[in-house]
C-alpha cells in the first residue's frame, strides 16, 4: 500500500525532525507499505499554532490530499496535532484521511481509562482542546499541562542531543508528571515533532505505569488498518451520510464550472 505522511513543517526550517520522521515511521511500517512524507512548500511551516497561519498552511494541505488520490496512494495521514483540514478532506476524496489529534485521542481510549495531554505552548493548548471536543471526548481527558516551546522550531536543534534535549524532555517529564498526578493514565505529547523527539529518547513511561504514546506511529499504524478496511468493505470506508456526503451528480458540472476540477470520482448527471 502506499501512504502519503503530510506534515505541517517546512523541510529545511526542521531537518532534523523530518530525518527522524522517516526513521520512526520506516521502522514502524508493515512489510509492503510504501510511505512518502510531504511538508509545507509554499507559504508557512514553521508557526502553525497561531490559528490565521494554520489556515494558511491547510490550502496546501488540501491540494495534496487531492493529489495523493489522485496519483494513486491508499490513504492520506495528517501528522499535525491541529488535525488541519481532517473533515473538508474526507468530504474531498475517496481514500481514507486520518489525523493525528483524532487518532491519538481514540488509541489512548483503548490504553486507559483517562487521558494526559503535554502542549508545547498556552497559544497550542486552545487549539488542541477544541480537537477533544470535536472528538467527543472532554470526559476522557483530566489534565492538560504545557511545556514552555514558544517558538516550535526550536525543538529541531534538540535532536542533536546535549542541553536543548535534555530542557525539552525535562519539560515533557515535569508536565507528563502532572498529568498522572492528576489522573491522567496515559500521556500525550501534544505535539509531532515532541513524539518523534521523545520516541528516539526512549521516553515511554510517565511515570505509575502510565504509557507515552508515540502518536506519529499510532497513526501510521491506523492508516494502515484503515486501507485494509476499506478494501474490505468495497471502498466504503468514510460515510457518505451527512457529515461527509459530496455534492449529487446533478450539481456536479454547476460547481466545477464555479470551483474548477472538484470531487473528480463523481460522474455528472
Amino acid at each position: 500500500m502506499r501512504i502519503w505522511y503530510q506534515s505541517m513543517t517546512r523541510a529545511e526550517a526542521w531537518p532534523a525532525y523530518a530525518a527522524a520522521l522517516q526513521r520512526t515511521l520506516a521502522a514502524a511500517a508493515d512489510p509492503g507499505t510504501r510511505i512518502e512524507i510531504h511538508g509545507i512548500t509554499r507559504r508557512g511551516g514553521i508557526g502553525d499554532q497561531y490559528r490565521s497561519l494554520e489556515f494558511i498552511e491547510t490550502i496546501e494541505v488540501l491540494e495534496n490530499v487531492a493529489r495523493a488520490e489522485a496519483e494513486g496512494f491508499d490513504a492520506v495521514l495528517l501528522g499535525n496535532i491541529a488535525d488541519p483540514g481532517l473533515r473538508p478532506a474526507r468530504e474531498m476524496v475517496s481514500i481514507p484521511v486520518l489525523g493525528l489529534c483524532e487518532t491519538a485521542l481514540l488509541t489512548a481510549c483503548q490504553m486507559g481509562a483517562s487521558i494526559g495531554l503535554v502542549v508545547a505552548n498556552d497559544k497550542h493548548q486552545s487549539r488542541v482542546v477544541e480537537n477533544v471536543t470535536l472528538a467527543g471526548l472532554g470526559g476522557r481527558v483530566v489534565a492538560v499541562e504545557r511545556m514552555q516551546v514558544d517558538r516550535l522550531v526550536d525543538l529541531d536543534a534538540a535532536f542533536a542531543g546535549g542541553a536543548a534535549r535534555d530542557r525539552v524532555i525535562g519539560q515533557f517529564m515535569a508536565a507528563a508528571e502532572a498529568c498522572v498526578a492528576r489522573g491522567a493514565e496515559v500521556v500525550i505529547p501534544a505535539a509531532g515533532v515532541a513524539m518523534i523527539l521523545l520516541a528516539e529518547a526512549g521516553i515511554q513511561d510517565a511515570g505509575g505505569g502510565a504509557p507515552v504514546l508515540n502518536a506519529s506511529v499510532a497513526l501510521l499504524k491506523a492508516g494502515e488498518m484503515a486501507v485494509k478496511l476499506n478494501r474490505l468493505m468495497g471502498g466504503r470506508f468514510t460515510s457518505r451520510r451527512r457529515t461527509y456526503a459530496q455534492p449529487p451528480p446533478g450539481q456536479i458540472a454547476e460547481l466545477r464550472a464555479a470551483y474548477g476540477d472538484i470531487f473528480p470520482r463523481i460522474v455528472p448527471s
